[in-house]
């Protein structure tokens, strides 16, 4: 039976006893609490915890899921997926066990066909009335197993719902594992279908085996959750979901692309992991998850890193992952169309994440496995030199040699390698990473950071702000907001907030930030910046409203603003003017926005998607979803369309929907933004229609002219392009004219001249004299290594130089390059070292009232010392400093310039005598 059908019988099923079908949420979940959407409920979790109430008591859904909970056991046992598709079931305060087991266990056998002496389940240990409705259903007792908190009960991990639950499992039979029941191999009994029965009120505390319940439910629910894959499995007798009907076609590809066996020994593991990781990330990128170093984006770029060094395993040295992606497309995009829409931004995606990585991969596993290498060395040292019981200087764990944690943070932090992957490639080795000495580095560069940014304080007055907000609002409600239709309004204040906490009054002078019933203020939302203007009180007391934004979750208003005259209190009536010029200025901008996102989407792919915005007076700032630099060309292409259409005149129309009808319309709704139940949908003639509650327009050529002033990157596959508009624009313009004209006056030709041509040739002539200027210092730098090289001496068989260089002897012109004359006279110096010999060169001198040393070694001496920045931190703290730099060459400068005789003499010494450990 194919997965097609599966899904069908079970949506029918279940329809026919009454449940309305709900739509899939995203992978991306309406809840703050969640960083994906791990399981059929998480959609319905409001109606769960009584905070909206359902459509209807009974839905089903089809829902897709991402868990990587359980990553590490991808490719090694036949069940576990990070993707999978969730077929449930649910009731609120209508059905519960007694309806629910029946159904599920007549599913399965008389509609699935699955053979009823096969089938066992879990119940909770105290659940006696599971224990007899499987057993009425057909299930003997001797296939029924009674199991704690752990496996059979749900819970929040808090106060909140919670409930038995119970399992049904099939037995695959005795060549997939041991007898026992599901209690004892879970290999051999597969999970298939779970019930959770949520009846009472969790308390504080328990632990792995209580639960303190301190009340029932209003409304008992329940959750039921049918896994797909795992289904398909049995029904078409494969031995694992990699084998089922829609996975194997990926499997097969993967074969062909690699060249290897991918189910023999040894092949079979890697290959697994690159089939779930990347159809698990296809559908992350479907639904807006870009990959990046923080959040869900993290999830996305562990999975594709993962699948690249598989694919390297299994042989592929080059991309392949957008290929991969391409027959998930094709496998599920019937099913789930939004892979088909965005097909070009997952394979874009996909094959950008691999050309970045694999070089990091290369240049992060080339220096691990030297590592792994030398941990390994050390231990079978020790354990060899070694009769009794001592305390090594880094102690093994789990009886396995230890990297260092210090060698994960170093691969984390310079070259970006991810510290999981090196956990997962040093377990293969046999080693186990000191992940705690890792976790200590990264909070030490983490507070680092914090510091610089001066966050500690700023979270502290978030915190007092967002509770004097809260307070307001459990007092007098949230504000109304009438700006849409106008731009001034009657209201009251009903909260003054100053330092972080609430005042009765605010005198003239004073920074407050004002709370109002009503307001006509647009409050910054959606990349729109909030209004300014003025608030008035009929006793002539006036607030300079510099800025608007939300507070309380969105439910109040909050102007910031300066008292100009007078004194305000809570309470008093107010009069507010939002300032006009600012708010049309704002408004063309967004209309623009809307626009410029149409375009975007016609020229470069329905995967360019808006990635966050800036809205603002007479400028906007616009990320989007692509994978490539926009050229020049296209780039001004794109703004001729937008002022093309702007031109057109447009109709910019405004209307409300729910959000289905909005959706189901083909309104865009925008990635990480959350919306209710009702929207607002803004169209722009016939190419524009957006869920959008920010100001606009009445018609495009209102918007006026828009200028592109920029396109840069601002993260992995993400382009920021930055544009002026209305008289901004024009304004830009003019002084380009003006740019024009006094470089044509410094050329001497006219405005209307060849300027292009005649500044080439400068530039040429310029590039020229440079390449000489260039040759000769070449030239000079040589003869002076050369000289150097020529005062070597011998240490213990090692070639050493250490000399003061005087300011002539490196130029220092306003042309030279920053920091590359000394390392390169280095280099030139180490040239001349002896064949074969270990050499090392440092050289220093004062510049600009500082200290500065450069210590090079070559090849043979790396073999011998330790890495050039060990060699030379001595020396650079006598100079008041520190040591830097990467390989064989290191740099350190500080202000102790009459120390450098002292330090040169150090870094000489290290270089005589330092040997690696």
């Amino acid at each position: 039976m194919r997965t097609t059908d599966i899904r069908r019988l079970f949506l029918d099923y279940f329809r026919e006893r009454g449940h309305q079908l709900v739509p899939s949420s995203s992978l991306v979940p309406d809840d703050p609490t969640l960083l994906l959407t791990t399981a059929g409920m998480v959609q319905f979790k409001p109606y769960f915890l009584g905070e909206s109430s359902p459509p209807k008591d009974r839905l089903v859904s089809l829902q897709k899921c991402v868990r990587t909970v359980d990553i590490d056991n991808i490719g090694t046992t036949d069940r576990h997926s990070t993707f999978f598709e969730m077929l449930g079931n649910f009731s609120f305060g209508d059905y519960g066990k007694a309806i629910a087991v029946p159904w599920a266990y007549e599913f399965l056998t008389d509609v699935l066909g699955l053979a009823p002496e096969r089938l066992w389940a879990t119940v909770y240990r105290e659940d006696d009335e599971a224990v007899e409705l499987w057993r009425r259903v057909g299930i003997p007792i001797e296939r029924i197993q009674r199991l704690g908190v752990a496996e059979n009960y749900w819970d929040t991990g808090g106060p909140g719902p919670c409930g038995p639950c119970s399992e049904i499992f099939y037995d695959r039979g005795p060549a997939y594992g041991r007898e026992g029941g599901p209690a004892v191999d879970t290999d051999r009994y597969l999970e298939v279908w779970n019930l959770v029965f949520m009846r009472y009120l969790r308390g504080e505390g328990g632990d792995e085996n209580t639960i303190p319940i301190v009340g029932d439910l209003p409304r008992p629910c329940l959750e039921s959750g049918l896994g797909l894959e795992r289904v398909a499995m049995v029904l078409q007798g494969v031995d694992t979901i990699h084998d089922i009907d829609v996975m194997a076609p990926v499997m097969a590809r993967l074969g062909q692309l690699t060249g290897a066996d991918v189910r023999a020994e040894g092949q079979r593991r890697p290959a697994r992991i690159v089939v779930d990781h990347v159809r698990a990330a296809a559908f992350l990128l479907a639904d807006g998850v870009l990959p990046s170093n923080e959040g869900r984006g993290y999830v996305l770029r562990r999975l594709l890193r993962r699948a690249i060094r598989h694919g390297r395993a299994l042989g592929v040295d080059h991309p392949f992952l957008h290929d991969l992606a391409g027959t998930v497309v094709d496998q599920l995009g019937q099913v789930w169309p939004e892979l088909t829409e965005r097909r070009g931004l997952v394979e874009q995606a996909m094959g950008h994440e691999e050309d970045g990585f694999g070089r990091t991969l290369v240049q992060g596993a080339r220096l691990l496995d030297t590592a792994i290498r030398r941990t390994r060395e050390e231990a079978v040292r020790r354990s060899s030199t070694s009769t009794t019981p001592t305390t090594p200087a880094q102690p093994e764990l789990s009886g396995r040699p230890v990297l260092s944690g210090r060698t994960a943070f170093e691969l984390h932090d310079t070259f970006g390698f991810p510290v999981d992957l090196t956990t997962e490639i040093a377990a293969e080795a046999g080693l186990v990473v000191d992940t705690d000495r890792f976790e200590a580095l990264m909070d030490e560069q983490r507070r680092r950071a914090q510091r610089a940014r001066g966050e500690a304080r700023t979270q502290g007055d978030d915190r007092g702000r967002g509770q004097a907000y809260r307070t307001i609002l459990d007092r007098t409600g949230a504000t109304r907001f009438v700006g849409h239709d106008r731009l001034t309004e009657e209201g009251s204040i009903i909260g003054l907030v100053r330092d972080g906490t609430e005042v009765p009054a605010a005198l003239e002078g004073e920074h407050v930030e004002v709370v109002l019933d009503r307001t006509p203020f647009y409050a910054e939302s959606g990349g729109q910046v909030g209004d300014a203007g003025v608030i008035r009180t009929p006793d002539g007391s006036e607030l300079r409203v510099v800025d608007t934004g939300l507070g309380a979750g969105g439910d109040l208003h909050v102007h910031r603003a300066e008292v100009v005259r007078g004194e305000l209190r809570v309470g008093q009536s107010v009069h507010a003017v939002v300032d006009d010029d600012r708010r049309s200025a704002t408004a063309r901008s967004h209309s623009a926005t809307h626009v410029l996102h149409a375009v975007l989407r016609d020229t470069l792919g329905d995967h360019a998607r808006q990635h966050g915005s800036l809205v603002a007076p007479g400028r906007l700032r616009f990320d989007v979803t692509h994978f490539a630099p926009i050229e020049p060309d296209a780039l001004a292409r794109i703004q001729d369309e937008v002022n093309q259409r702007l031109l057109s005149d447009p109709e910019v129309r405004i209307w409300q929907a729910s959000r289905a009808e909005a959706q189901e319309a083909g309104a865009i709704a925008l990635f990480g933004e959350t919306y209710g139940e009702v929207v607002r949908v803004v169209d722009i003639g016939d190419f524009s229609r957006e869920l959008c509650g920010g100001t606009h327009v009445g018609h495009g050529s209102q918007a006026g002219p828009v200028r592109l002033v920029g396109e840069t990157s601002v993260g992995s596959g993400v382009r920021r392009i930055e544009a002026l508009t209305g008289l901004d624009a024009l304004r830009y313009s003019d002084h380009e004219r003006v740019l024009v004209d006094q470089i044509a006056a410094l050329l001497g030709v006219p405005r209307s001249g060849d300027i292009l041509r005649r500044l080439q040739g400068r530039l040429d002539a310029l590039a020229r004299a440079e390449g000489e200027l260039a040759d000769v210092r070449q030239r000079e730098r040589a003869k002076l290594a050369e000289r150097l090289a020529g005062k070597g001496r011998d240490a213990g068989g090692r070639w050493i130089v250490a000399e003061r260089l005087d300011p002539p002897d490196v130029r220092d012109g306003h042309d030279a390059k920053q920091g590359e004359e000394i390392p390169a006279l280095v280099d030139g110096v180490l040239a001349h070292c002896p064949p074969g010999r270990p050499g090392g060169a440092v050289l220093g001198m004062v510049r600009d009232g500082k200290a500065q040393l450069v210590l090079g070694i070559n090849p043979a001496m790396e073999q011998l010392t330790a890495p050039a920045r060990d060699l030379l931190r001595p020396a650079g703290r006598t100079i008041g400093g520190g040591a830097g730099g990467v390989g064989r060459i290191a740099h350190a400068g500080g202000r102790e310039v009459n120390r450098l005789d002292q330090a040169l003499a150090q870094a000489a010494h290290h270089l005589a005598t330092s040997t690696r450990t």
